[in-house]
């Protein structure tokens, strides 16, 4: 996460699996590929929030659970969103949601020869969980094969979107597999330091 001034403006850039809440007037920024970013806000207390964040999966059901293992990292970034809002005076029952993201940049097939992407996965999981938690969808940009440029304002809870370059595209797409291998490379970690008791 970074700071950049803009004319007396702070835009904070958010990157793979972190998030920012404020109640300031202030910008948030990300740039996504296969990523999802919800972007809340509650119109009365005036608080927003975005999240960005990229599944990973172990099981191949062929859609996506809440409560698997497969949402884990999803809905801990809601949760931790919506969390981090309230605290600072946002209403669960206000909120609304700006989501953008999950286009299929990374070509990794997440269901084991299934034609759903790591894109349309993220996508259906943030409907399903919105959907869950009674959070509208008053706009969004999902899908499709570029990714985006977005910057979410305070002052009138805009999205300005904006695809980006089929280089700049390639880039996200290369730092996106490196969060995948990651992630795929802690849950191998975690499995063999469990210990297991009889």
């Amino acid at each position: 996460m970074k700071n950049i001034d803009q004319g007396g403006t702070t835009r904070v850039v958010i990157d793979p699996g972190e998030y920012y809440v404020t109640n300031k007037a202030e910008i948030i920024s990300t740039l996504l590929g296969s990523c999802v970013a919800a972007c809340l806000y509650d119109p009365v207390s005036r608080v927003i929030g975005m999240n960005h964040f990229l599944l990973a999966y172990q099981s191949q059901t062929l859609r996506p659970q809440l409560e698997s293992e497969e949402g884990r990292y999803g809905l801990y970034a809601m949760e931790l969103l919506i969390n981090s809002m309230m605290k600072l005076g946002a209403v669960k029952s206000r909120l609304q949601a700006k989501c953008f993201g999950g286009g299929n940049v990374l070509l990794i097939n997440t269901r084991g020869g299934k034609t759903q992407t790591v894109g349309d996965v993220n996508v259906e999981f943030i409907k399903a969980f919105l959907n869950k938690e009674n959070i509208p969808i008053v706009a969004s940009d999902l899908g499709g094969n570029a990714g985006r440029n977005i910057h979410f304002v305070a002052e009138d809870f805009a999205v300005y979107v904006k695809p980006i370059t089929m280089n700049l595209t390639q880039h996200i797409a290369q730092e996106e597999r490196r969060y995948w291998k990651k992630n795929i490379e802690l849950q191998e970690q975690e499995k063999q330091s469990k210990v297991d008791y009889w």
